[in-house]
Protein backbone atom coordinates (compact mmCIF):
# COMPACT_ATOMS: atom_id res chain seq x y z
CA UNK A 1 0.00 0.00 0.00
CA UNK A 2 0.86 3.42 -1.12
CA UNK A 3 -0.29 6.64 0.02
CA UNK A 4 0.53 10.05 -1.65
CA UNK A 5 -0.75 13.53 -1.03
CA UNK A 6 -3.14 15.03 -3.93
CA UNK A 7 -3.60 18.65 -4.88
CA UNK A 8 -6.84 19.76 -6.72
CA UNK A 9 -6.63 23.58 -8.24
CA UNK A 10 -10.08 24.31 -8.66
CA UNK A 11 -12.03 27.69 -8.21
CA UNK A 12 -9.44 30.66 -8.35
CA UNK A 13 -7.03 28.20 -8.23
CA UNK A 14 -7.57 26.44 -11.29
CA UNK A 15 -5.15 27.44 -14.10
CA UNK A 16 -2.28 27.38 -11.16
CA UNK A 17 -0.75 24.07 -10.70
CA UNK A 18 1.66 24.18 -13.32
CA UNK A 19 3.02 27.20 -11.59
CA UNK A 20 2.81 26.04 -8.27
CA UNK A 21 4.63 22.51 -8.81
CA UNK A 22 7.91 24.65 -10.42
CA UNK A 23 7.94 27.20 -7.83
CA UNK A 24 7.74 23.85 -5.14
CA UNK A 25 10.28 22.02 -6.95
CA UNK A 26 12.55 25.27 -7.31
CA UNK A 27 12.93 25.83 -3.62
CA UNK A 28 13.00 22.38 -2.20
CA UNK A 29 15.93 20.30 -2.33
CA UNK A 30 15.98 16.71 -4.33
CA UNK A 31 12.41 17.91 -6.29
CA UNK A 32 11.50 17.57 -9.54
CA UNK A 33 8.74 17.34 -11.75
CA UNK A 34 8.23 13.66 -13.03
CA UNK A 35 4.96 13.90 -14.92
CA UNK A 36 2.62 16.29 -16.47
CA UNK A 37 -0.38 15.66 -18.56
CA UNK A 38 -2.24 18.24 -19.78
CA UNK A 39 -6.40 18.02 -20.77
CA UNK A 40 -6.73 17.18 -24.50
CA UNK A 41 -9.12 19.56 -26.52
CA UNK A 42 -12.77 19.06 -25.95
CA UNK A 43 -12.39 16.97 -23.16
CA UNK A 44 -14.80 17.26 -20.34
CA UNK A 45 -12.91 18.88 -16.66
CA UNK A 46 -10.42 20.67 -18.25
CA UNK A 47 -8.94 22.56 -21.24
CA UNK A 48 -5.60 21.84 -23.18
CA UNK A 49 -3.90 24.42 -20.90
CA UNK A 50 -4.88 22.69 -17.44
CA UNK A 51 -2.93 19.68 -15.93
CA UNK A 52 -5.27 16.45 -16.26
CA UNK A 53 -3.10 14.53 -14.26
CA UNK A 54 0.99 15.57 -12.57
CA UNK A 55 3.06 13.62 -10.21
CA UNK A 56 6.36 16.02 -8.74
CA UNK A 57 8.81 14.88 -5.40
CA UNK A 58 9.49 17.77 -2.72
CA UNK A 59 12.74 16.21 -1.25
CA UNK A 60 11.74 12.90 -2.43
CA UNK A 61 8.22 12.33 -1.26
CA UNK A 62 5.81 12.25 -4.04
CA UNK A 63 2.86 14.22 -4.78
CA UNK A 64 0.39 14.26 -6.98
CA UNK A 65 -1.64 17.58 -8.76
CA UNK A 66 -4.60 18.08 -11.22
CA UNK A 67 -6.54 21.21 -11.86
CA UNK A 68 -10.31 21.33 -12.75
CA UNK A 69 -12.65 24.08 -14.35
CA UNK A 70 -15.80 22.20 -13.53
CA UNK A 71 -17.72 25.00 -10.56
CA UNK A 72 -16.42 22.70 -7.19
CA UNK A 73 -18.30 23.62 -3.71
CA UNK A 74 -14.56 23.22 -2.51
CA UNK A 75 -10.90 23.81 -2.61
CA UNK A 76 -7.75 24.28 -0.10
CA UNK A 77 -8.39 24.24 3.59
CA UNK A 78 -5.66 25.12 6.13
CA UNK A 79 -7.52 22.07 8.19
CA UNK A 80 -4.44 19.55 5.55
CA UNK A 81 -1.38 21.06 5.24
CA UNK A 82 2.32 20.04 4.72
CA UNK A 83 4.40 19.59 7.55
CA UNK A 84 7.78 20.34 6.77
CA UNK A 85 10.72 19.80 9.84
CA UNK A 86 14.31 20.03 9.74
CA UNK A 87 17.28 20.64 12.00
CA UNK A 88 18.39 23.50 9.82
CA UNK A 89 17.13 27.03 10.71
CA UNK A 90 18.46 28.72 7.98
CA UNK A 91 16.59 25.92 6.04
CA UNK A 92 12.99 26.05 7.35
CA UNK A 93 13.02 30.06 7.81
CA UNK A 94 14.45 30.02 3.91
CA UNK A 95 11.05 28.26 3.13
CA UNK A 96 8.63 29.35 5.66
CA UNK A 97 9.90 33.07 3.97
CA UNK A 98 9.90 32.34 0.12
CA UNK A 99 6.40 30.19 0.82
CA UNK A 100 4.45 32.82 2.83
CA UNK A 101 5.24 36.05 0.41
CA UNK A 102 4.45 37.31 -2.68
CA UNK A 103 0.86 36.48 -1.93
CA UNK A 104 0.99 33.90 1.12
CA UNK A 105 -0.05 34.82 4.45
CA UNK A 106 1.18 33.71 7.67
CA UNK A 107 -1.26 32.02 10.46
CA UNK A 108 1.41 31.55 12.95
CA UNK A 109 5.27 33.20 12.71
CA UNK A 110 8.01 30.96 12.54
CA UNK A 111 8.97 31.71 16.34
CA UNK A 112 10.09 29.96 19.63
CA UNK A 113 7.21 28.76 21.52
CA UNK A 114 8.70 27.26 24.28
CA UNK A 115 7.43 27.90 27.41
CA UNK A 116 4.33 30.17 26.20
CA UNK A 117 1.81 28.24 24.45
CA UNK A 118 4.15 25.48 23.45
CA UNK A 119 3.20 23.22 20.27
CA UNK A 120 4.93 20.85 21.30
CA UNK A 121 6.29 20.16 17.92
CA UNK A 122 9.95 21.82 18.62
CA UNK A 123 11.73 24.36 19.24
CA UNK A 124 10.09 26.64 16.85
CA UNK A 125 6.88 26.57 15.18
CA UNK A 126 5.42 28.49 11.94
CA UNK A 127 2.25 28.16 10.16
CA UNK A 128 1.38 30.06 6.67
CA UNK A 129 -0.72 29.81 3.32
CA UNK A 130 0.99 30.04 -0.07
CA UNK A 131 -0.24 32.23 -3.33
CA UNK A 132 -2.09 29.04 -4.08
CA UNK A 133 -4.05 28.31 -1.13
CA UNK A 134 -1.94 25.53 -0.20
CA UNK A 135 -1.03 25.42 3.78
CA UNK A 136 2.52 24.73 5.61
CA UNK A 137 3.50 23.63 8.88
CA UNK A 138 6.89 24.32 9.99
CA UNK A 139 9.31 23.16 12.83
CA UNK A 140 12.74 23.37 13.46
CA UNK A 141 13.87 20.12 15.19
CA UNK A 142 16.48 19.55 18.01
Amino acid sequence: MKTTTFLTFVGDQCGKAEEAINFYTSIFPNSKIKSIKKYLKGESGGTPELIKYGEFTLNGTEYMVSESNYNHAWSFSPAVSIFISDNSENMIQNLFNKLSSNGGQVMVPLDNYKGEGDYGFGEKFGWCEDKYGISWQFVITE
